[in-house]
């Protein structure tokens, strides 16, 4: 019974975490720079971790009982991710390329930036909270406590391999960014996905 809830909980949470997202997409492009992004992958397992955690622990019924938390987390969201889709686009305007001497594009930002940054795209998208504390503490409370456990194990383990695993996926696809088109492509991807997932996010209201 354990080790099927353990499986259950480490499908269920690589299928909702192994997505194109806002989040995953700024872990792939740090990455691909060499910056920091094995502590934002930390940083963002830490906060994933947390919100399973309290989702199985029955925070996901008063989330999804209140309203207000839901449509103020939405238009926040939103803000930051039409504005961070308009600084991709540009960076895909511009165009960039890796240097191919110490793997790092001329423009870094600073560790405090880079996380803050992470936490911006971890806890403005109400799609996180509705995943990890609705959605998996929803399902993980219908079992009781103590089998519980092993499929928030499950979801948890299932966040530390995707995250550390695309961090360090992106380190090896860097040669591939040594040219400005390249980067184009995927900062024009990303600012694609940011103003889709912006639109997400508001469109329940605009009708």
């Amino acid at each position: 019974m354990s080790s099927m809830l353990f499986i259950q909980g480490l499908g269920l949470g690589a299928g909702l975490i192994i997505a194109i997202g806002s989040q995953n997409a700024f872990v792939l492009r740090q990455g691909l720079k060499h910056e920091h992004h094995f502590a934002i992958a930390t940083l963002c397992f830490v906060i994933d971790a947390a919100l399973i955690t309290l989702g199985g622990l029955g925070v996901g019924e008063l989330v999804a009982s209140t309203p207000a938390l839901d449509t103020g987390a939405a238009m926040f969201g939103a803000v930051f991710l039409l504005a961070y889709g308009v600084l991709a686009f540009r960076r895909a305007w511009v165009g960039e390329v890796l240097n191919t001497e110490n793997g790092a594009t001329p423009k870094r930002i600073s560790l405090n930036v880079a996380l803050m940054t992470t936490l911006a795209f971890s806890l403005l998208n109400p799609h996180v909270y509705l995943d990890t504390v609705v959605l998996l503490g929803g399902i993980s409370g219908q079992h009781p406590w103590p089998d519980r456990r092993w499929f928030l194990g499950g979801a948890v383990i299932a966040s530390l391999v995707w995250f550390y695993a695309l961090a360090f996926a992106a380190t090896k696809l860097a040669p591939l960014f040594r040219t400005p088109i390249t980067w184009k492509i995927l900062d024009a991807t990303i600012a694609i996905v940011m103003w889709a997932i912006a639109f997400s996010l508001i469109s329940p209201f605009l009708v």
